[in-house]
């Protein structure tokens, strides 16, 4: 998948994979297995516990909460 090709949350996944070194379906896993189901509460943990940025925690979540947890 290239950015260019990817709409949506799904365009920050390239350069989420880059910097933080995990795949995507490791951070899905992270999310889902997180106990929380709110959306700013999943981006609050993934910015305090993975130091994700808020733009890149907004990106996985929002997709995440799409698929369905």
């Amino acid at each position: 998948m290239t950015a260019a090709a990817a709409k949506g949350p799904a365009s920050y996944f390239p350069s989420i994979e880059k910097k933080y070194g995990r795949p995507i379906a490791e951070w899905k896993q992270i999310i889902r297995s997180s106990g929380l189901t709110r959306h700013m509460e999943l981006v609050g943990m993934l910015k305090t516990e993975h130091g994700l940025g808020h733009g890149h925690a907004n990106a996985l979540v929002a997709h995440t909460l799409a698929e369905g947890l």
